[in-house]
């Protein structure tokens, strides 16, 4: 009977262990078409804009994520060959992207709504990491100077 509980239990906690897991393994970066669909979503629930306004809007940003992407792709390629990418450099070129972003969304928005844009819809958006996930250095390991 231990030895039944103990299986049963030892299942119960491999499936849950497998739930908590994103499918395929890992994370996945959204498609340009994917990010789009979010950014539209947002705006036409805040502001209810015209069609135009958001057409133009989604035309651009899905310019503007497929370069991202491709450039993204060129990065990973590099690394992959060999070649280290400068952490600074990459994080220039990836707030130009950001810029680029925001500046094609005040563009069709009045100045009260990209204040509001950018002070409450933005920061709702970012993704919240759970207590103990991301941000600190690395593990618990001996240092090399020891």
């Amino acid at each position: 009977m231990k030895k039944l509980s103990f299986v049963f239990l030892t299942m119960l906690f491999a499936s849950g262990v497998a739930m908590a897991q994103p499918p395929g393994g890992g994370f996945q970066r959204r498609t340009p078409a994917e990010r789009v669909a979010v950014i539209h979503q947002k705006l036409d629930s805040a502001f209810k804009l015209d069609a135009v306004r958001l057409s133009l809007i989604d035309t651009a940003l899905v310019v503007l994520y497929k370069k991202q992407d491709s450039r993204m792709q060129e990065i990973r390629e590099a690394a992959m060959g060999g070649e280290r990418p400068d952490p600074e450099a990459l994080r220039e070129e990836m707030k130009k992207y950001s810029d680029a972003q925001e500046e094609i969304i005040k563009a069709v928005l009045t100045p009260e709504q990209y204040t509001i844009w950018t002070e409450k819809i933005v920061p709702a958006m970012r993704p919240t990491r759970p207590m103990g996930m991301g941000g600190g250095g690395g593990g618990g390991g001996r240092r090399n100077d020891q």
